[in-house]
Parts: C-alpha cells; structure tokens; sequence
C-alpha cells in the first residue's frame, strides 16, 4: 500500500555520510537516520530518485533542489533529503559531486527497506537495476505528509523542485 497524503511517515531507517577521509576523498562512517526522529517537528521536502549518478536524477532531479535550496527555505522547509536505493557512500559522492552539502541532505536506502514501507518500491530488475524507489517528490510537516507526486515511467513532472515549490 502506498502511503497517502494525511497519514504519517512509517517508522524506518535511513543512512547518512557527511564525513570524507581527507587522505583519498572517500566517503566514511555511515550513520543511521531515524526518519520519525528527524521529521519530528520540521518541514521536509523528501525526494527519491531511482538511482544516484543516473541521468535525470543528476542532470534534473538533484541539481534543481540544490539551485533552490534557498526558495525552500524562505517558503519555510527546514530540510530537502533525497533518498535513492544506493549505499551511503554513493550518496555522499554523488551529493559531493553535484554540491549538495549544506543544502540537501543524501540518504542512503540501501536495501530498499523503507522505499518498501512507503509502498514506493519498484522492480527494475529486467533494467538491470534491482529493487529500487519511484522517482517522487514529498512534502511532510511534522512526520505527514502534506504532498506527494510519484512519477509515471518516464515523467519528471509532479517531483521536480518546481512541483514541491507550487505546492508550498
């Protein structure tokens, strides 16, 4: 069941690198992100892409929330997170590489444990790709979910920064 405007984010965990070894640039020590914990209070614009360093994700999806960064936060989101089913030292290369830091936090799904609680999960196994989330665009205040625009195959309409904007 995918989740619904009005209900509450699902109790899961995330995972999160915001460290790299100054010696080789390599991303360190995961940590894990309790999302009810985080949400707690705040308004967060949540986005999952299908996979880090893929080419809407990287040329669109990531790189229009971090060029907004600062309308979000005047139109009062207290964080952006982008969730994809990848380990956290993908995400924190990719977030290093599309320069995120500071302004969209890089979680980590790794196993497509809490894509799957959200009912977000797809199988992109015959792409080669294994279990991965849709791409969506969600805004939760206080852990519900006030917004949600999950894309048809192909589409990058109802996630995209400029979609989170109008709904703010």
């Amino acid at each position: 069941m995918t989740i619904q405007v009005g209900e509450k984010l699902p109790a899961g965990t995330l995972t999160e690198s915001t460290e790299f070894d100054p010696a080789n640039g390599c991303p360190l020590n995961p940590q894990p992100v309790s999302v009810a914990d985080q949400a707690k209070g705040r308004k967060i614009v949540i986005f999952g892409v299908p996979g880090a360093f893929t080419p809407t994700c990287s040329v669109k999806h990531l790189p229009g929330f971090v060029e907004h960064y600062n309308e979000l936060k005047a139109r009062g989101v207290d964080e952006v997170w982008c969730m994809a089913v990848n380990d956290a030292y993908v995400m924190a290369s990719w977030g290093r590489e599309q320069k995120a830091g500071g302004k969209v936090r890089m979680m980590a799904d790794g196993s497509a444990d809490y894509a799957r609680k959200l009912g977000l999960d797809r199988d992109l196994t015959a792409n080669g790709m294994g279990v991965r989330c849709y791409r969506f665009g969600m805004i939760v205040d206080d852990g519900v979910v006030k917004y949600l625009g999950i894309e048809a195959s192909g589409k990058f309409e109802v996630s995209n920064v400029e979609a989170i904007l109008a709904q703010l």
